[in-house]
């Protein structure tokens, strides 16, 4: 079994912002509050907002980050508490988030030119299961899995479900079968070192 870290690994982990769905403050206010909040971050979803966003940021208005892995962060911006995250963090910030009305999601990623054909290559060799685990939304997530021919998706993953995950694949398995973990090492560190080969 060879088991996949979806963004970054097999799509280019290089996101785009393509629709920015503002309520009580203008647009240009909402994207330069989400790039202050992740001024700091290193993540690529944070640098997507601030490429976005396209003006210099004054990181000196920002204050008491907290990052959720998996999730987003929490940040004073101006000293309002910020959240820009996911789903997850919305809840946990006590807030009921409206779906989007773009298909997708509102950042989105590409899947790599060469990934279906090292997917093919694989199963022509002889690897009995190929699975994508990833953090993202299902039906994002569904799409890229489909593309990509994989036999088996789960998504809306933080790294200590992908850890889970990879336990329950190796132990669903016989004792000869091996399973190797592909990922970028961002957040895969602790899923990489429990499978049998990690890459």
């Amino acid at each position: 079994t060879v088991v996949f870290d979806k963004t970054g690994t097999l799509t280019e982990g290089s996101f785009t912002v393509t629709a920015v769905h503002p309520e009580i403050i203008p647009e240009t206010a909402l994207l330069e509050t989400a790039a202050l909040a992740e001024s700091y971050s290193d993540h690529p979803v944070a640098a997507s907002l601030r490429r976005a966003y396209a003006r210099p940021l004054d990181k000196s208005r920002v204050s008491d980050m907290e990052n959720f892995a998996g999730e987003g962060i929490r940040a004073k911006v101006d000293g309002h508490e910020v959240y820009a995250g996911n789903e997850k963090l919305m809840h946990r910030a006590g807030v009921v988030p409206k779906p989007c009305e773009c298909k997708g999601t509102i950042i989105s990623d590409t899947v790599k030119p060469q990934s279906s054909a090292a997917i093919a290559r694989l199963k022509s060799e002889g690897i009995e299961k190929v699975v994508m685990l990833t953090g993202d939304r299902p039906d994002v997530a569904d799409e890229v899995a489909r593309q990509l021919g994989m036999d088996e998706l789960y998504a809306g993953l933080l790294p200590a479900d992908k850890v889970q995950r990879v336990d329950a694949l190796t132990a669903s398995e016989s004792k000869s079968a091996r399973l190797a973990f592909v990922g970028d090492g961002i957040n895969d560190a602790p899923v990489l070192k429990r499978a049998d080969v990690g890459i």
